[in-house]
């Protein structure tokens, strides 16, 4: 068993996820002794679409997309998990498949909630419930988002928007960025080709607004990027 996977450790990381932040050390405890340690390398899958789930997960550390794959094997990525962040527990409430495959980005520790150990949680504690719903409406409302942003905003305005999203202050000064991801997978969550991407970046930095080197970004004009959103 790795050190991080005793249950005590295990404990003292759920303590520091958002979701159970309030929760008491009993309760704590009796999640942990529950959890399932899933360590996972660059590139494994942690599920595939249309398998069944028995909980949900917690990313204690790496990164994890979620995709879809058309019939033709084209691949949309949905959304990208990073740490003390969790994912899939809509469909365990709704006891369907799992609709998109999910893949570590990078080499992953992540924990399996059971089902069993949230409804107890859910029983016992009325305000993890609210906790628990105020999670799955913002991913909702981010869902949504993405639609309007799809349906309303041009490539141009997704990738500025990005990077704003990503920029830590809304500052005059030039900011530095790490892209979170490979150019890749951050063009198919926008729903832009990696060439399309490609093509934006370059012409914000012709027009001196950034400056990429690889993954690092410097944001030089947060004011001029923001004159493309409107």
């Amino acid at each position: 068993m790795h050190k991080d996977s005793h249950p005590e450790n295990i404990g003292k990381t759920l303590a520091h996820i958002p979701l159970f932040q309030s929760l008491t050390a009993g309760q704590i405890e009796q999640i942990a002794a529950s959890a399932q340690d899933l360590r996972l390398g660059k590139g494994e899958v942690v599920f595939h679409a249309g398998e069944t789930p028995g909980g949900f997960y917690i990313v204690a550390f790496g990164q994890v997309k979620l995709f879809i794959t058309s019939s033709a094997g084209d691949e949309k990525v949905v959304e990208i998990i990073g740490p003390r962040q969790s994912f899939g527990e809509a469909v365990m409430f709704l006891q369907r498949p799992y609709p998109v495959t999910a893949l570590a980005l990078t080499d992953s520790w992540l924990l399996k909630i059971p089902q069993h150990a949230v409804d107890l949680l859910l029983a016992a504690d009325p305000s993890f419930a609210k906790r628990m719903l105020a999670g799955l409406s913002f991913r909702l409302h981010s869902l949504v988002q993405d639609v309007e942003s799809y349906s309303m905003r041009s490539s141009t305005q997704r990738v500025v928007g990005y990077l704003l999203q990503l920029c830590p202050e809304d500052s005059e000064a030039a900011q530095n960025i790490t892209l979170p991801t490979s150019k890749l997978v951050i063009a198919s969550r926008l729903n832009l080709t990696p060439e399309t991407l490609s093509r934006i970046l370059t012409e914000l930095s012709n027009h001196r607004l950034i400056e990429v080197h690889g993954r690092q970004i410097q944001l030089i004009s947060q004011q001029g990027l923001r004159t493309y959103l409107g």
